[in-house]
């Protein structure tokens, strides 16, 4: 059997769905982070799949893209996790909607 495009779309749409529920759901913002890279992940997957079966690079690199803006979200919200955590003893995202500055 082989691997054909709609195997890969089939899988980027079922990641896909478990990103959005995993940011609909969001208990913490770590969780939060999880499912907006499991999103990104997916994306990327179908843009080099689809890249791939036309034989055109701009999927790929738009993926590539796709991963250097997501390292650089996790860099900055990993660090501001850290600050949350160490000020407020949780990362409870409903205990975030009373910051006051």
């Amino acid at each position: 059997m082989e691997i054909t495009l709609n195997h890969y779309l089939v899988l980027s749409t079922i990641l896909f769905a478990i990103g959005l529920i995993g940011v609909m759901r969001r208990k913490n913002l770590l969780m939060l982070f999880f499912a907006t890279e499991i999103l990104l992940n997916s994306v990327n997957i179908g843009f080099a799949a689809i890249s791939h079966y036309y034989g055109d690079l701009t999927g790929q690199m738009f993926a590539f893209f796709i991963i250097a803006i997501a390292a650089s979200e996790v860099a900055v919200g990993l660090g501001l996790l850290v600050l949350w955590y160490k000020r407020n003893g949780s990362i409870d995202l409903d205990m975030m909607s009373t910051m006051k500055g």
